[in-house]
């Protein structure tokens, strides 16, 4: 028989599980946990559909064994281990080194032939996976929920990775014709910025080449620096702050492919240009313009490209998350401050000089970025009516910006000193809105009171 004073608390204990369920924001974690997992699982199938290969969910468990591809695995345990302690961070990184050298020590006696780079990861995934087994059998309450949640994070990080790839090889098998004609030409209002970048790149020679193409492909591992600054306390503190960087870093890859499959573009080095190592060619491109011919200004039209270079520059995402990271970087120390200025204004440069990207999707790129970091702070500090009136603001200006570069392009092209500052005043106007808005939100530290002049003796 059990007593009634335990059935008594059993009953209230179960209460309290069911109320805390009931919180609303419990709800929204199992809500936005089940819209995840069923998008994974749609761009699986997806994959699988128009593309003939695995999606994210079958690569990344694939990786658990199989030599894995140079990504954010090592990125993902150093986001992990932010909720250990230093010991248990040695230790987990120590394990996950040991496991790579045996991977790599019995892939050579097996003679397993990998591709360049892929060496090294496994161990680091095996250790997420092992501390997510650990926060569920061995921890309970407050540090269960705090290690699973470092667990998602590093996690997030990998799967954001691998959700990534396979929407960009999804945009190149089913969008056959790309609008690069229509973002060219409305680029006239900008003066054709990337045309101009790629010339005065080709004159600085191999070393800015270098230096760019390095800020470049490691724009993941300046985020990382930041978001482990940002999450510097969790151990102490025991729990995570309330926003950081790997949230919008990773919703802004989220939400960006969706717009590549509406507006679909290769870039001017691919359209305009020789294309670039392993994909691309002149034979796609609609002329072998960039960057040293301006582009004529004609009414222009969709054009076919070929099934393997991704349509990823509407907006310019390698911007988007650049100016996140220069955002995230404002309350760091002065060195992480120039380090989040400098990574900005390299990634802009890189991309228009590389011919990656047009200037007109280097302003969707920021508008879209402000609009997501809003949206982010909005949702978690609570809605009130500044942060709805920027989120609305910024996304209608986004949205005014592709309809424009869509159907507006010649007009914009033969008026560039109108349409040229019209941009630049609507990109100020985003920038000036979000400025104005967050610093509306930050916390109003009280004056210092003075102490009162006291009478002197005499």
């Amino acid at each position: 028989m059990i007593p009634k004073a335990s059935r008594v608390f059993s009953r209230i204990n179960c209460r309290a599980a069911v109320a805390a369920w009931r919180r609303p924001r419990a709800i929204l974690w199992v809500a936005v946990g089940v819209v995840a997992l069923g998008f994974l699982v749609t761009l699986e199938i997806a994959a699988r559909r128009y593309t003939g290969q695995p999606g994210p969910i079958t690569n990344q468990v694939q990786e658990v064994l199989f030599a894995p591809k140079p990504g954010p695995l090592y990125g993902g345990l150093a986001l992990m281990m932010v909720a250990l302690t230093w010991r248990q961070r040695f230790i987990a990184a120590g394990i996950a080194i040991g496991i790579d050298v045996v991977f790599v020590l019995v892939r050579w006696a097996a003679d397993v032939k990998t591709a360049d780079g892929h060496f090294f990861g496994n161990g680091a995934l095996w250790v997420m996976l092992g501390y997510g087994v650990i926060a569920v059998t061995r921890r309970t309450g407050p540090e269960r929920i705090l290690l699973l949640k470092a667990v998602g994070l590093g996690l997030l990080l990998v799967a954001g990775r691998k959700t990534g790839d396979t929407w960009l090889l999804i945009t190149a098998k089913t969008r056959s014709a790309v609008l690069d004609p229509y973002v060219a030409t409305a680029d006239h209002a900008l003066g054709n910025p990337s045309w101009l970048a790629g010339r005065i790149l080709k004159a600085t020679g191999p070393v800015g080449t270098h230096l760019l193409d390095v800020v470049y492909a490691q724009l993941a591992v300046a985020a990382i620096v930041v978001a482990l600054y940002q999450l510097r306390n969790v151990t102490v503190e025991r729990r995570f702050p309330r926003h950081h960087l790997v949230r919008t870093f990773l919703v802004i890859g989220l939400l960006g492919p969706a717009i590549y499959m509406i507006f679909p573009v290769v870039g001017p080095v691919f359209a305009y240009g020789p294309g670039a190592s392993g994909t691309g060619g002149v034979q796609w491109a609609v002329a072998n313009l960039w960057p040293d011919t301006p582009l004529p200004i004609n009414i222009p039209h969709p054009v076919s490209y070929d099934d393997l270079t991704p349509r990823n520059c509407m907006p310019s995402l390698h911007t988007a998350w650049a100016t996140a990271i220069f955002i995230h970087s404002r309350k760091g120390p002065r060195i992480l401050r120039f380090a989040g200025a400098f990574w900005l204004v390299a990634t802009l440069s890189a991309t228009l000089g590389f011919g990656y990207h047009y200037g007109v999707d280097l302003v969707a790129g920021v508008v879209f970025a402000l609009t997501i970091e809003a949206a982010l702070r909005s949702i978690e500090r609570g809605w009130d009516r500044f942060g709805v009136q920027l989120v609305a603001y910024g996304a209608t200006v986004f949205a005014a910006l592709l309809l424009s570069y869509r159907y507006l392009p010649v007009e914009m092209a033969r008026h560039p000193w109108a349409f040229g500052p019209l941009l630049i005043l609507a990109l100020a106007s985003v920038i000036y809105g979000y400025v104005r808005t967050t610093r509306l939100w930050e916390p109003k530290s009280a004056p210092v009171r003075q102490p009162e002049p006291q009478p002197e003796l005499v």
